[in-house]
């Protein structure tokens, strides 16, 4: 079997047809173009879609909070106009006349990660992705922990630091506002003047400024992790997103991690996901193929 994968983001399309073995044959790309709105945005995966030939499920992973049963749009920022509200499963299935799976990108990682990649062969695991936010799932028997409004894993909106600063939600003292790679630019950006990304940053260790500014967002993410690590007690973590790509991140947060921790947590493993930015697809295709053989 042969599933189409779209991961629909802000700024890009990206599209790859995937065999059973996760093997992408065929990848495109397109713009988004957000800012004209849903209905334009949806058009536009459905040209995106039919580029490709031979796919007999879709699988479609997106920001925003998801009902993966019905594939409604619960909530989704003003980045693409009209988005909350509508229903992807029902519009890509009429006009593809093929199953659509439908879920969060968050999710769609994690269990891109359980079926091919850091978490293979663990069926429970925390997952989160450090990124513009921090996004994140609970995986138990190899399944998404959804909660009860299909919002579970907005781990970036856990308050860590009462009446600190201001989220792009709205609220004070998110973990996202102070641990997300976003969180780690901005704060070089205003201690030093320079706009580095997240991996410019982990090369630029040598400064001592850089570093130090550096090791307080270790600080900042490895505090938020143990309260996780404390609240869920999983096997394993994976940690996503490209400022976790380089292993010194990974190893550093390994190494503070433990001061956070109450001794009973100590040792669980913290792995860097594999996939990298092919993970919310390959997670997206594993939906589809899971998906009952008639809709």
């Amino acid at each position: 079997m042969k599933i189409l994968a779209i991961d629909i983001g802000g700024t890009a399309l990206k599209a790859g047809l995937v065999d059973e073995s996760a093997q992408v044959l065929e990848f495109r790309e397109a713009p988004t173009f957000a800012g004209e709105g849903a209905d334009a945005v949806m058009e536009r995966v459905v040209r995106l879609a039919k580029e490709f030939c031979g796919y007999e499920r879709l699988g479609i992973s997106t920001a925003g909070q998801i009902n993966p049963h019905t594939g409604e749009v619960i909530l989704y920022t003003d980045s693409i106009p009209g988005y909350t509200g509508s229903n992807l499963k029902t519009y890509f299935e009429a006009a593809l006349g093929i199953p659509v799976a439908v879920d969060n990108d968050a999710n769609c990682m994690a269990m891109g990660e359980y079926a091919y990649g850091a978490a293979k062969g663990h069926p429970d695991f925390l997952s989160l992705v450090y990124g513009t936010g921090i996004g994140g799932a609970l995986v138990q028997n190899g399944r998404i922990y959804y909660g009860s409004r299909y919002s579970a894993g907005e781990f970036g909106h856990m308050v860590t630091h009462f009446g600190g600063r201001v989220c792009k939600c709205g609220k004070q003292g998110c973990y996202e506002a102070y641990a997300s790679a976003f969180a780690l630019t901005r704060l070089v950006e205003e201690r030093t003047g320079q706009a580095l990304s997240g991996r410019e940053i982990t090369k630029r260790l040598d400064d001592p400024v850089v570093e130090g500014l550096f090791s307080q967002w270790i600080d900042e993410v490895s505090c938020g992790l143990a309260s996780l690590i404390h609240i869920f007690d999983p096997p394993l973590v994976v940690l996503g997103g490209g400022i976790m790509s380089p292993p010194q991140t990974i190893r550093r947060i390994e190494n503070r991690l433990p001061h956070f921790l109450r001794e009973s947590y100590q040792g669980v493993p913290i792995l860097g996901a594999a996939l990298g930015n092919q993970a919310g697809m390959l997670g997206a295709a594993h939906l589809a193929m899971e998906l009952p053989n008639s809709r």
